[in-house]
């Protein structure tokens, strides 16, 4: 091996979901929207001038921080805006967490805590969840060099009470605690109002599922105006033009589409409910998820076959090869349609295992 082949940083990667492309395909693997976006997305889009390519962004991207800010009740100093939440939560691993302590974040939980503890070189630890999948809250009592913690957590679907994540806040001020809240909007209850008491919080959100903007790339967080400001020092010693003008306009006419936004949320919930029972006829076990996504392990079949059995069928599903969750599958809410294909193919193949 050559000397700069030596050199080269070693990280094992985050693995996206896969992005099938059948006509007929259904696809319940990734915790897309099911719905699309709010009607003045598309009348956004056919009026944007081509011109406006040739010009850089709003490096502040002060529209969209602005609505943030009025939407949420906060000022624009507290909040940081990227490219979706993924974008945010690397640049808050990569501002926050120096210590030489390590950072704590559960065992099971969005992978790319872990690829982001080992790219930036921060010493982590991964704490265990119970049996039933709940975050054990004495574990994050111990010296730490910040927390991060998924509410509701992924892929597990459970979220916790506001008031336990304000206990791990309380014990943890000399750290920053991250809560990232990609699923909040389908039925958990948000850590925002915690901010009013506790300046080393910092919470984090996505466009990507509720608002059913996955694709437009659109993650932000919420933090005090200390937080904030170290969160754009960094930014702008990295990279000054995050947001692309369509992400910041279109970003911001979205927020003022609150009453598409809340039906979209409650017709998703509707089918979760409705489908939670079904699968739960069928002999799967399923935790009481507050996300857009159930997460399905049956009593007597085995994940991965049936996994592979509903992806020859053009179904798609998540299926994570890990220790403690391999006989467990990913299920995204779908249309009501689109949930009833699942079903029927379930309940066919109850009759032929």
């Amino acid at each position: 091996m050559r000397l700069w082949e030596k050199n080269i940083r070693s990280v094992e990667p985050y693995v996206p979901g896969e992005q099938p492309n059948f006509p007929d395909m259904i696809k319940l693997n990734t915790n897309e929207n099911p719905y699309p976006p709010a009607p003045k997305v598309k009348q956004l889009l056919q009026e944007f001038s081509y011109d406006i390519l040739r010009r850089y962004p709003d490096p502040a991207a002060s529209e969209l921080v602005c609505a943030l800010a009025k939407y949420y009740k906060v000022k624009p100093s507290q909040i940081f805006v990227g490219v979706g939440s993924d974008d945010v939560l690397a640049m808050a691993f990569l501002t926050f967490f120096h210590s030489k302590r390590p950072i704590f974040f559960p065992d099971l939980t969005y992978s790319f805590y872990e690829v982001w503890a080992q790219l930036f070189e921060i010493p982590y630890q991964k704490k265990k969840l119970d049996s039933q999948f709940q975050i054990v809250m004495q574990d994050y009592f111990s010296p730490n060099g910040g927390i991060v913690l998924a509410n509701p957590n992924a892929p597990t679907s459970i979220a916790k009470e506001i008031d336990f994540i304000e206990e791990i806040i309380k014990k943890n001020q000399e750290s920053v605690v991250i809560v990232d809240e990609a699923y909040v909007d389908f039925g958990a209850v948000s850590s925002i109002p915690l901010l009013e008491r506790y300046d080393n919080l910092l919470v984090v959100q996505t466009f990507s599922k509720s608002r059913s903007m996955a694709g437009m790339r659109i993650g932000f967080a919420i933090g005090s105006e200390r937080l904030i400001e170290a969160l754009n020092q960094v930014k702008y010693s990295f990279n000054s033009y995050t947001m692309n003008p369509f992400s910041i306009k279109i970003g911001t006419e979205v927020l003022k589409e609150d009453t598409y936004f809340k039906e979209c949320i409650q017709k998703v919930i509707a089918t979760r409910e409705r489908v939670k029972e079904r699968v739960k006829e069928l002999g799967f076990l399923c935790p009481d998820s507050k996300t857009n996504f159930l997460f399905l392990k049956h009593t007597k079949w085995q994940a991965k076959e049936l996994f592979e059995a509903l992806r020859k069928q053009h179904i798609f599903v998540r299926y994570f090869e890990k220790e403690r969750i391999e006989n467990y599958l990913r299920v995204t809410i779908g249309t009501e349609q689109e949930m009833d294909v699942f079903l029927d193919f379930l309940q066919k193949y109850n009759k032929v295992i």
